[in-house]
């Protein structure tokens, strides 16, 4: 079981969104490097849903009910799409810069690669984002 990070604009889908829908269809996903990553996630997954825009958060978190597909919504076999459900808000959302502050997570994807919109995550870096995501 696989752990990852999905991106969202709040304002076109949000996790408030995804919690009265239920489950839904993660698409929207265009850029290589992440759709290369959308095609390895699978059901049973993880998935930790994070705000963009002027939010810049982890907000939530998601089960994978159905791992990669072809998005049937359009001929184009390279559109990969999976299906999450929600599962819990965190907590306490955690921000962008509270994980760039952070020694280990720093140098991850996230950090990193600010247009990668489907992001491996590590054990470690999962256990780090639960502790973050604690209210004190």
């Amino acid at each position: 079981m696989a752990i990852w990070l999905l991106k969202t604009e709040p304002n076109v889908y949000s996790y408030a969104d995804l919690e009265r829908e239920g489950e839904t269809m993660w698409d929207g996903v265009t850029q290589n490097h992440a759709l290369q990553n959308l095609r390895k996630i699978a059901a049973g997954d993880t998935a930790i849903i994070y705000h963009t825009g002027d939010e810049r958060a982890c907000v939530g978190i998601a089960a994978v009910t159905r791992g990669f597909y072809v998005n049937p919504e359009f001929d184009d076999a390279k559109l990969a799409v999976c299906d999450v459900r929600a599962t819990s808000r965190l907590p306490k959302p955690v921000t962008l810069a509270e994980i760039k502050a952070h020694p280990v997570l720093k140098n991850w994807d996230l950090a990193r690669l600010a247009r990668l919109s489907v992001v491996e995550v590590s054990e470690e870096q999962w256990q780090i984002l639960q502790e973050l995501a604690e209210v004190e």
